[in-house]
Parts: structure tokens; C-alpha cells; sequence
């Protein structure tokens, strides 16, 4: 009869950073909806002075857990992926394994857009607010974008995250081929966050429903070519 407490074991381990990994991610995704379905619109509904002290007072806290809980978020999330390749071979190829991965690399651009996109000019946008330079608006349109094709990408990333335990995918055609796939339009949706001005590419993640929108059609897109690639 086994007498070692659970959570002291392989296994406890893998079962503890899960548990981490979906602590830090709930912060990281309720704060990115936060800024992006309710603060945002707020933001463009007040005055200057409104403005001004969300910024020296709020932003600071929000930003910090928002930040934080992606940097958990990214590294629990692929030392869980290491576990699991390490524990069960094969696994990467798996349908499980597969589907997981494809949610661990939206993540792992949407961890790249907060704390390379993101943040930097963010910290501008509160060093102004406390007596600091103006900051450029082109910076600040960055990051909007950034922080709009996160939230793009967090709903077909939560689909991949639950789908690799309930979503009974068999693997029968290629996985190099389904990877490259996902990196094409990971890429694409990338360019157009870090180049685009007020070009057409942008207007459908301008507002809240148009995000919401894309991102439930970017889940059936991912979906069907998951289908029919594997």
C-alpha cells in the first residue's frame, strides 16, 4: 500500500503545475478581457482627467497581474508539455498531444504580443500619465492591436486547451503539415498586429463584436482544418 502523499510524485507534480498553469491563466485571460470588453470601451466614453488617473492608478495593478499571470502562464504551460512528452512517448503525435500544442503556440505569441508588444508601450502610456513624455499614438495603436489580437486568439486557445482532453481527435494524416499550418496563420495575424495601420485587415478586431466574431470563426476555421489535415 502506497503511503507517500500524492502531490509528492511525478505525477502530483505534473497535477500541480496544471493547477498553476490554469490559476495564472485565468488572471491572464480575465485581465485581457478586462482591458479589452470593458475598461477600453470606458476609457472611450470619459474625459481627460478620468483618463488620466486610470492610468497613474489602475493600469499599474491591472497591467502587473495581467503581465505576471502570462509569464506563468507560458512557462508552467510548456514544462507541462515537457511532463507529458516525457512520461507517455509518443504523445506529441497524439491527438491529445497535438491539440495541446497547437493551443501552447497561440499562447506562446500572445505571451511574445504582452511582454514585447504590450507592456513596453504601456509603460510609456503611465509614464505620461505621471508627468512623462506624450507617447507617440502609432505606439499606442500597437498595442491596441496586440491586445485585440490576443483576445482573437484566446478563444480558439481555450477550444485547443479544453478540446485536448474532451475532444476525441484520432491523428491520421500529417502532423509537420498541420504545424505549419498553424504557424502560416499564427504569422499572418502577427504581421498584421505589428504592421498594420487602418488597412481593411484591422477593422473586423476594431470593436468588441467583431472580435468576439472572428475569434468564434478563427475556432471553427482552426476546427475544420484540424478535421481534415489530421
Amino acid at each position: 500500500m502506497e503511503t507517500g502523499w500524492a502531490l509528492f510524485s511525478l505525477a502530483g507534480l505534473l497535477f500541480f503545475l496544471r493547477w498553476l498553469h490554469v490559476l495564472a491563466g485565468v488572471a491572464w485571460i480575465g485581465m485581457l478581457w478586462f482591458f479589452n470588453f470593458a475598461q477600453g470601451p470606458f476609457m472611450n466614453e470619459v474625459d481627460g482627467p478620468v483618463k488620466t488617473a486610470i492610468n497613474q492608478k489602475l493600469a499599474p495593478r491591472t497591467l502587473w497581474y495581467f503581465r505576471w499571470g502570462a509569464m506563468i502562464t507560458f512557462i508552467t504551460g510548456w514544462l507541462l508539455i515537457a511532463g507529458f512528452a516525457h512520461t507517455n512517448p509518443g504523445y506529441l503525435s497524439s491527438g491529445r498531444g497535438v491539440i495541446i500544442l497547437t493551443g501552447a503556440l497561440m499562447g506562446t505569441l500572445m505571451w511574445f504580443n504582452v511582454w514585447f508588444v504590450i507592456w513596453p508601450r504601456q509603460k510609456k502610456v503611465i509614464a505620461a500619465a505621471n508627468g512623462g513624455p506624450a507617447v507617440d499614438p502609432a505606439q499606442v495603436r500597437r498595442a491596441f492591436l496586440a491586445s485585440r489580437t490576443n483576445t482573437l486568439l484566446s478563444i480558439p486557445l481555450l477550444f485547443m486547451m479544453t478540446g485536448a482532453v474532451h475532444l476525441p481527435l484520432v491523428v491520421e494524416g500529417s502532423v509537420g503539415m498541420w504545424h505549419g499550418i498553424v504557424f502560416a496563420i499564427l504569422a499572418l495575424l502577427e504581421i498584421n498586429a505589428l504592421t498594420a495601420t487602418n488597412g481593411p485587415t484591422t477593422k473586423p478586431i476594431e470593436k468588441v463584436k467583431g472580435v468576439i466574431h472572428m475569434g468564434v470563426l478563427l475556432t471553427v476555421v482552426f476546427y475544420v482544418l484540424l478535421e481534415v489535415v489530421l
